[in-house]
């Protein structure tokens, strides 16, 4: 989330800290699983969570045998600060990103926070940067559809953040998230889109020198 956002909202913390709804946790748990399915094992890997909310996201519990685990947010729950092998990194999205080294990640992990940031081809572009030849960016956004849904939950039945919904800056279709992931430096013969949960989420796997 970027610094515009976060001062129009008055958010305190990121995504995670505060307790989380039956829907988002259900949400969570659909990532996860994705996650586990597409990107494969991340043993021994340098792997990264880019907006990964204040307690670590999605891939804390997963990059257990990780050989480092890079966090970012613009805030983190400070139990995060002195995890062995988490490199954890608070600022915002995506300027923040420059504290990460070139060709230094096997994996990294963005989910549900393009839509959030102004500068997304800044993003990408930072994504694109750091991962290594060979390795995997997993970046999931909600779609149109999942936008009727989000919004309904949020707004009208109240079972989501209306504060993360508000702070959407962006949807996107399979072509729309192609069309950003190639405006960032990625090249079409690394990037494959796909649509999940039920379709109301979009993702992309790109994997550089593919």
């Amino acid at each position: 989330m970027n610094e515009h956002g976060k001062e129009a909202l008055g958010r305190k913390s990121a995504w995670g800290g505060a307790p989380m709804t039956g829907l988002e946790r259900l949400g969570t748990w659909l990532s996860i699983t994705q996650i586990r399915r597409v990107v494969g094992s991340m043993h021994d890997k340098d792997v990264a969570d880019f907006g990964c909310g204040e307690r670590g996201g999605v891939t804390l519990g997963q990059a257990s045998s990780a050989k480092s685990l890079t966090l970012v947010d613009f805030s983190l729950a400070a139990e995060l600060l002195h995890t062995p092998k988490v490199r954890a990194i608070v600022g915002v999205l995506p300027g923040v990103l420059e504290q990460v080294p070139d060709d230094s990640l096997d994996i990294v992990i963005c989910n549900n926070v393009v839509e959030h940031v102004w500068d997304r081809a800044g993003l990408v572009r930072h994504i694109r940067r750091v991962l290594r030849t060979g390795g995997t960016a997993f970046i999931n956004v909600p779609s149109w559809r999942g936008k009727w849904f989000l919004e309904t939950a949020a707004f009208r039945l109240k079972l989501a953040s209306p504060t993360e919904i508000n702070d959407h800056k962006a949807y996107f279709d399979r072509r729309e998230l192609w069309l950003l992931l190639i405006a960032g430096g990625f090249l079409p013969s690394e990037v494959r889109c796909f649509s999940h949960k039920f379709g109301l989420n979009t993702y992309a796997l790109c994997r550089p020198g593919r």
